[in-house]
């Protein structure tokens, strides 16, 4: 199961956070501190799989940005790293390029993407459908 899902830029300040599971606000806070210095510190070459804390970390960079997910002992590390992959694709597909300036819409991929800490889709066409429908309606 995920338990969190967060993208981070270089200078470690949180751009999303997705929590699947109840964690206090101030206990977040320092959650995401540790584990963005713990994935920030480390080199290209090193894996993206972290063991921390009761927890596994998963992680991708793409250029200044860090996604990183949080995962209990019985989901699959490679198919989490995938689907970190399938979302960039998914974002880049819907903005052109990974700049979000709508973080409603992408609240709304990831939504499509995960339920209750579960994947559920990663067919890029079936997770953009709701999204392109809401344009269509703000169109006219």
């Amino acid at each position: 199961m995920i338990k969190f899902f967060l993208m981070v830029n270089k200078q470690g300040q949180t751009r999303l956070s997705r929590y699947y599971e109840h964690v206090e606000i101030h206990k977040r806070t320092m959650l995401e501190a540790e584990v963005i210095k713990n994935c920030l510190s480390r080199s290209k070459e090193q894996c993206s799989f972290i063991e921390y804390k009761d927890f596994k970390l998963v992680y991708r960079q793409y250029a200044a940005l860090f996604i990183v997910v949080g995962i209990n002992e019985t989901e699959n590390e490679m198919a989490v790293y995938e689907l970190i992959h399938n979302f960039v694709e998914v974002l880049d597909r819907y903005f052109s390029r990974v700049i979000m300036f709508n973080l409603d819409r992408v609240h709304i991929i990831l939504d499509e993407m995960v339920l209750n800490g579960c994947i559920v889709e990663t067919n890029k066409n079936r997770i953009l459908a709701p999204l392109f429908v809401l344009d269509k309606m703000a169109e006219s």
